[in-house]
This record gives C-alpha cells, sequence and structure tokens, in this order.
C-alpha cells in the first residue's frame, strides 16, 4: 500500500465525523466518534501502522472509477475489469433519534453488478493514532476490536478471519449478490456482533440518499455553474458538527503544505476567521438554518471572552478554548512530511482579523436571516470597544505566521470591517453605542491603511507596513466595500498580483499564491502551493470591478471556470494545488468551497443571471 494522491480521495460522513474512501476502495482516514477525536483509520499520515478497512478485487488489473449518487453524500467506487464489474457503496447514515448506540455506522455495500467478481477484504483498525494497542476477536457475525478507550464493531455477511490485529475475508459475487459489512461503535462490555441483512443496509441506504435529497432541495442556487455549487453546499454540511452547528476547516489533520516540508497543520477546528464567509455563503444559497447554527455556536464564543476581553481566533468545534499542539513522532506523515501535529497552537495567537469576520457575519445574518438579540448585541460591543483600544497592535495575522507579529494590513482591514458593521448594527436597531468613538476609530484605521499600507513604488497594497510584498488578503478590500473596486488603487493592486511570480506578483498559470514564501519571513522553511481560496477571491474582485470593465469581467469568468477544473473527480477540493496541478493539504477545505460558492454567485449575477444585495 503506498501514498495515493490527495486528489484520489472522495468523502462521506453523518455530521459528526468524516471518514476519506480512496478510488482503490480502501478507507485510509476516519476519527470516531467526532471529527477531532483520535483516528481510528490512518493511512493516509503513515501507510504501515495508520490503520485502513480497504475492500478491493481480487485481481490488480482494474480500471477504478468513483461517483457520488446523484444529489447526495453516498459514495460508489465502481471497479471495471474482465471478470465484471464490482462497487462498493460507501455512507454513513444520519443518526436515527431511535438509535442509541450505532448511529456512526460506515456501512460497505459491495455488489457484482456484472460478471463474478472476486474481493479481498482487509480491516486494521490503530486506535488513538496508532498509540493504543486493541484486542481483536471475531465470531460468525464479524469481530470486534476493543482498545481501553473505543469498542467497534465490523459486522459482516461473509467469513472474517483474524489476522493479527487486524481481520481479511475472501469472497467471490455472482452477477446481482451484495455483501454487507458494517463499522460501527460498541458499547463497553458488549458481546454480541450480528450481520447486517442486504434488506436493512437497502433501507438504509434508501433513507440517507432521501435524507440528502431533502437536504440539497433547499438549496437557491440555479445558476451556470450549479453542479459544482451544489457539490460544494454538500461538502460543506458534511464538514458540520450537527451537536453544535460549529464547521470544520476541514477534515484532516497534517496533509502537507508541500511533500516532504513541515507547513502540516491539524484543521479539525473552526476558525472565527471563516465566520462571515461562511454565513454569507450558506444565505445566499438558501441555508438559513445552517446559518442560524453556526451564529448560534459564534454566538456562544462571543459571551466567552479571554481574560483581558478578546477572543481567540479558533476553537474546538464543542467550543473548547484549549487546544494543545503536539506531534505524533511515531507516524512519517503522507509522504515523508513530518511533523504529523494535532491540536493547533493558533489558539493563542493575536489575530485581529478575526473581529471585523465576526461584525461583518453578525451584520449579514441580522440582514438576511433573524435579527440578533440585545444581549448579543452586549457582548459585541464590549467586542467592539476592545477593538479601539487594540486595533493599532502588531498581530500574527489571517495566515498565522510564526516570524512574529507584524502590522498586517488585512487585519487593519478587519478592524475597520468591525467598527464599519457596528455602527451599521447600532443604526439599523437603534442599539445603544458609543456612536462618535466607534466613527472616528473607523476613519482613523482608513486613513491609516491609506497612508501606511499603500506602497507609491509598487502602486499597491502590500502586506504589511513597511513591507514591499503583495498579499492576496488585499483582494478582499472591494468585497467588504472598504474600497470601490474600480478604484484607481485597487485596480492598480489587482494588476500588481496579477503579475507572475517571477516579475514581483503572485499569479502562477491562472493561479493565485497567498504571499511569496521566498520574501517572506513567515517562521517556516520550505514552499507551498497556490492558495484555492484566492484564486476565488480574485475571481471576486474581477467579478466586481467588471461591472465597469467588461473584460475584466471576461478574466474572471476564465480564471474561474479555468479552476474549476483543478477539482478532483468528485468536484471537491484541498487547501492548495501544487506546481504540478496536485492537490495539497488538508482535505476537502471547507474554506475553498465557502469562496467557490460565493465567486459564483457573484460572478452569475454579474452576468446577468441572478440578483443579491449585501
Amino acid at each position: 500500500m503506498a501514498y495515493k494522491p490527495i486528489s484520489s480521495y472522495g468523502i462521506i460522513g453523518d455530521t459528526h465525523t468524516a471518514a476519506l474512501v480512496g478510488l482503490d476502495g480502501s478507507i485510509d482516514w476516519l476519527c470516531l466518534p467526532h471529527f477531532d477525536s483520535p483516528s481510528v483509520f490512518a493511512a493516509l499520515l503513515d501507510h504501515r501502522r495508520g490503520g485502513h478497512f480497504s475492500i478491493a478485487p481480487a485481481r490488480s488489473d482494474v480500471t477504478h472509477r468513483q461517483l457520488y449518487w446523484p444529489d447526495t453524500n453516498v459514495l460508489v467506487t465502481r471497479f471495471l475489469s474482465a471478470d465484471g464489474v464490482g462497487e462498493i457503496t460507501d455512507y454513513m447514515p444520519i443518526t436515527r433519534p431511535d438509535h442509541r448506540h450505532g448511529h456512526h455506522n460506515l456501512v460497505r455495500r459491495v455488489q457484482a453488478a456484472r460478471g463474478t467478481v472476486g474481493f479481498e477484504l482487509a480491516c486494521y483498525p490503530a486506535f488513538n493514532y496508532a498509540r493504543d494497542l486493541h484486542a481483536t476477536d471475531v465470531s460468525d457475525g464479524g469481530a470486534r476490536f476493543r482498545s481501553r478507550s473505543l469498542w467497534l464493531a465490523l459486522r459482516s455477511s461473509v467469513p472474517l478471519h483474524r489476522d493479527g490485529d487486524g481481520v481479511r475475508a475472501s469472497f467471490t459475487l455472482q452477477e446481482g449478490q451484495t455483501a454487507v459489512f458494517v463499522l460501527e461503535e460498541l458499547p463497553p462490555g458488549a458481546t454480541a456482533v450480528a450481520p447486517m441483512q442486504p434488506d436493512e443496509a437497502h433501507e438504509l441506504f434508501l433513507e440517507t440518499v432521501e435524507y440528502w435529497r431533502r437536504w440539497l432541495a433547499r438549496c437557491t442556487y440555479s445558476g451556470r455553474w450549479r453542479e459544482m455549487v451544489q457539490r460544494a453546499a454538500l461538502t460543506l454540511k458534511l464538514l458540520t458538527f450537527a451537536p453544535t452547528g460549529a464547521i470544520v476547516a476541514a477534515a484532516t489533520t497534517s496533509l502537507p503544505e508541500h511533500p516532504g516540508g513541515v507547513r502540516n497543520w491539524d484543521y479539525r477546528y473552526t476558525w472565527m476567521r471563516d465566520a462571515a464567509f461562511t454565513v454569507y455563503a450558506l444565505l445566499r444559497i438558501g441555508f438559513s438554518e445552517e446559518a442560524e447554527q453556526f451564529m448560534a455556536w459564534l454566538q456562544a464564543r462571543c459571551h466567552e471572552p479571554e481574560p483581558d476581553g478578546s477572543l481567540q481566533s479558533v476553537y474546538g468545534i464543542d467550543g473548547r478554548h484549549v487546544l494543545p499542539e503536539e506531534t505524533l513522532d511515531h507516524l512519517e506523515g503522507y509522504r515523508g512530511s513530518r511533523p504529523v501535529r494535532i491540536g493547533n497552537a493558533a489558539h493563542e495567537q493575536l489575530q485581529l482579523d478575526i473581529y471585523g469576520e465576526i461584525l461583518d457575519a453578525v451584520y449579514l445574518y441580522n440582514k438576511y436571516g433573524a435579527q440578533i438579540s440585545y444581549d448579543l448585541w452586549a457582548s459585541l460591543r464590549t467586542l467592539v470597544n476592545w477593538v479601539c483600544e487594540n486595533w493599532d497592535r502588531p498581530d500574527d495575522g489571517i495566515w498565522e505566521m510564526r516570524g512574529g507579529r507584524q502590522h498586517f494590513v488585512y487585519s487593519k482591514l478587519m478592524c475597520w470591517v468591525a467598527l464599519d458593521r457596528a455602527l451599521r448594527l447600532a443604526d439599523k436597531r437603534s442599539f445603544p453605542a458609543d456612536r462618535q468613538r466607534w466613527l472616528a476609530v473607523r476613519d482613523a484605521i482608513y486613513e491609516d491603511i491609506m497612508e501606511r499600507g499603500w506602497d507609491h513604488r509598487r502602486q499597491a497594497f502590500v502586506q504589511a507596513y513597511g513591507k514591499d510584498t503583495l498579499d492576496a488578503a488585499n483582494l478582499i478590500m472591494p468585497l467588504v466595500f472598504f474600497v470601490a473596486p474600480n478604484d484607481p488603487r485597487m485596480l492598480r493592486t489587482l494588476d500588481a498580483i496579477l503579475r507572475p511570480t517571477g516579475n514581483g506578483g503572485l499569479f502562477s498559470n491562472g493561479q493565485v499564491f497567498r504571499y511569496d514564501v521566498a520574501r517572506t519571513a513567515d517562521g517556516l522553511p520550505g514552499q507551498e502551493g497556490t492558495f484555492n481560496i484566492c484564486t476565488f477571491w480574485l475571481v471576486e474582485a474581477l467579478t466586481r470591478a467588471g461591472r465597469h470593465d467588461p473584460a475584466r469581467l471576461d478574466e474572471a469568468r476564465l480564471l474561474f471556470e479555468r479552476m474549476l477544473g483543478y477539482a478532483n473527480h468528485l468536484g471537491l477540493f484541498a487547501e492548495e494545488t501544487g506546481p504540478s496541478g496536485e492537490m495539497l493539504g488538508n482535505f476537502p477545505q471547507a474554506f475553498t468551497h465557502i469562496a467557490l460558492i460565493s465567486a459564483a454567485f457573484n460572478l452569475d449575477r454579474a452576468l446577468g443571471a441572478t440578483s443579491f444585495t449585501r
């Protein structure tokens, strides 16, 4: 078993956790019971000891296909060979209210669609990131895997044979025959493992398909890129933690930004910076319920300030504040990319941009969702006053650099957004506020950015005061109405970013780097790929500028449709794209899919299809 490209995976889930299924039929990543729980299968990070659950044809000369059942997150992996056609249907049923146990089921229906197909099964759990030993028991109905912290059952309709601490099976299906395998949690002490009958598995399949189709039917987007937008929406729903409404940044940890490098981070948490983008994307395509749930999670965090009155940049999906970062030195990392990290030290950083993103999210929700409460306003007012007192501090920035704090232009910009949206909310709802102070600080930030964030030599907004390097985060300026999209300074910044990387820009063959790694002291060695979200931000900036310049609009559409071609075979995106077009970084990346939805909606509107005002 070797490492597969990141792009070769599909994702399934039950809005509590998610599994990655490869084109070869192997589940190489699964954490139970939640996204941020320790892994059970982690071959993605160590193909020898990480653990996996594979089902594949016995013969090796097969052609692989993978697709989602239409309008769902049910995944079909198909194998075409001279013997016939075999397929695996993978899905995780959404919780039934009457289920006390087993609601984190992973169902694998294996069928011979044509001919006679032989299969090999291998299931080797590796509990707690392959740190905990476990016992394996095999019975007529399947197998039990018992570790100190988690018990699992593999219910099987074919005989299993113990192989070390895992199980194997060989079986042959005639055309039309089905074998069913179900991996599920067991309560400690449980003894019985009974196979799931094909009829029961089919019923669960139909229920799961109906759930996803009913959910997707609420999507109001009907524009030019409907299929990609709907897949992005389905992916965001998969990355949602149902008990709290939080959305994880990605389903994985430590997939590298450069193979063999050290830029490997745990993204199974929820970042405050994603707030406005998330709420905006959900509201604009009709998912007001999900926006409301996310707002409830966000509101809870606003009521939990740190002792100095600030908020953290990132929290656990259950709202916990402490996310200690540690390295798993016993795992070799994806393609040798060490260290493998769990936890994220970014929760200790100062990121001033989060306040603008929070206030923008609340402003949008109050305008297009439901009116906010006075209690939330009271917490927000305290945060805005904190911004008034702290906006001029250096911070660690949106990209969470570890090279020391600076006066990042994007951080100042979002502090301006915090004041601007707070003033709008106060006026819209007649909330009590220190309007004169807020107005004075907002204007002071504006002047400060224009004076110190603009580089006259480069004719562009730069990354940080006193630097001459660019930052793709500044593409957000017209999106948050800091400047007009056709303001000369914004147009020149666009032109500067669009220059090739070898000529001082951030542009490379239709895609955008977030900043120039070679010239930016971010505290880390090595390289990284182009940032997918930044490419979608460029599309939006060009789209807005294109309302005054049709050539910019044509350029935006070309870039957008070209970028869609970098999705994998299922329409999924990782965080970055490497120099040979390979996917890099954690996968699938929520932020990328959020930006895709936003870019698709605004570009479609600019081309004359829909209407939506911010």
